[in-house]
């Protein structure tokens, strides 16, 4: 069980593929419960040592959009792109996002100008920002920005919250967003295909280690479905085992430039 998903047992495929054949790369069976973020960095690592992968870029959706990832990947200057979330208290009318952060004062600044200052980090690694309670009594915004029962308003933010800010950023840009608008056609048609055409919908054993093997298979019938695909439309005619044969050795680099997960 997860939040937000069906009840039952389930298994999930931590895939990757590339960025310009979609040949899949790695695919991870872990139990339904456990979050995307937490085996990432270890499959990314793992392709790099494995293949010699040089990584240049990552389109990710928003399940992978943590703190420590894209630190991770900063200081690995692998260029990052992220869907994200926007989480809180939908019944408050001015959210987090309203507060502006002003680094020389290592504070808030709510939309009416006060001050939020530091309090205390906690072991998560939150930094936690309070008002003035004096200027949240007097204030017109009061009743959109907190309930009732609380005096002042407060903020958390993370320490590693810079790097997902240039997650942010790249996002917009022009390379961010046809990077992530390939995201799209990539991975996902990946999943649809493993499911609507191999059978991948449903685990055929139980147990993960079974569930890995069907995996592979799965992902090695769909590369080598692609990898013939693209080498007819290249003009190149042969067995499907020569196929491959060629595409690896005269495609390697290209593999190398770019994937999605």
């Amino acid at each position: 069980m997860r939040e937000g998903k069906p009840r039952g047992f389930f298994f999930l495929d931590h895939r990757t593929v590339d960025a310009k054949y979609n040949i899949i790369t790695d695919t991870f069976i872990t139990a339904g419960n456990q979050s995307d973020s937490e085996v990432y960095w270890e499959r990314l690592k793992y392709q790099k040592e494995k293949f010699n992968l040089p990584v240049e870029a990552v389109a990710l959706d928003s399940g992978y959009f943590t703190g420590y990832i894209c630190k991770k990947l900063h200081e690995e200057k692998i260029y990052m792109v992220m869907g994200y979330r926007r989480f809180g208290n939908q019944k408050l009318v001015i959210p987090k996002r309203k507060f502006h952060y002003v680094s020389e004062l290592d504070a808030f600044a709510c939309p009416m100008g006060c001050k939020l200052s530091y309090v205390t980090t906690d072991r998560e690694g939150y930094r936690h920002y309070k008002s003035d309670k004096n200027d949240c009594a007097v204030c017109p915004l009061r009743e959109k920005c907190m309930s009732s029962n609380k005096k002042q308003r407060e903020i958390t933010h993370h320490i590693w919250e810079p790097y997902k800010d240039i997650a942010r950023a790249n996002k917009r840009t022009k390379t961010g967003k046809e990077l992530y608008r390939k995201r799209c056609y990539t991975i996902e048609r990946s999943f649809a295909d493993s499911k609507e055409l191999h059978g991948f919908r449903y685990a055929r054993m139980r147990g993960v280690k079974c569930v890995q093997e069907q995996a592979y298979l799965t992902a090695a019938c769909q590369n080598m479905k692609k990898i013939a695909l693209h080498l007819k439309k290249k003009g190149i005619d042969g067995g499907l085992f020569d196929c491959i044969i060629y595409f690896i050795k005269r495609n390697l680099q290209e593999l190398k430039k770019g994937f999605h997960f």
